[in-house]
C-alpha cells in the first residue's frame, strides 16, 4: 500500500537557521532519502517552496476563486512530502518517525486511495 508522508514545519523557524544548520538538515534529509530508496520504500518526494508561493483554488457555484499566499493560520506549514510503499500502517509510521523533520515539526501519514 502507498502512504503519503507530509512534512509540516515552521517556515519562520526554518528562516532563522544559519548556513551550517541548514547544511546539516540537508545532509540528514539526503541520508534519510537514500536509506528509503535502498530499502525499496521510496516512490517519490520533494520539498516545497514556502507557503507564500501557494495559490489555493476553490470552485463555488461554478465560479473559480483563487487565494494567494498563506491560506492557514497555523504555526507549521506543509514543507515537503514522501510517497512510500509500505506493507502496512505500522511500517509507514516507522518510516515517518525517521524523517528529520519529525524532530522539530510533525509528519502526517495518510494512505493513498485505491480505486477499483
Amino acid at each position: 500500500m502507498q502512504y503519503l508522508l507530509m512534512i509540516y514545519r515552521s517556515e519562520a523557524e526554518l528562516g532563522k537557521m544559519d548556513a551550517a544548520a541548514h547544511k546539516q538538515m540537508t545532509a540528514e534529509y539526503g541520508a534519510f532519502t537514500q536509506s528509503i530508496i535502498q530499502s525499496g520504500h521510496f516512490k517519490a518526494g520533494d520539498g516545497l517552496q514556502p507557503s507564500t508561493t501557494a495559490t489555493t483554488v476553490r470552485v463555488r457555484d461554478g465560479k473559480v476563486m483563487t487565494t494567494d499566499g498563506p491560506f492557514a493560520e497555523t504555526r507549521e506549514q506543509l514543507g515537503g512530502y514522501y510517497l512510500v510503499e509500505a506493507k502496512d500502517l505500522d511500517t509507514a509510521l516507522g518510516i515517518a518517525a525517521r524523517i528529520p523533520g519529525a524532530k522539530t515539526g510533525s509528519i502526517e501519514v495518510r494512505p493513498i486511495m485505491v480505486y477499483d
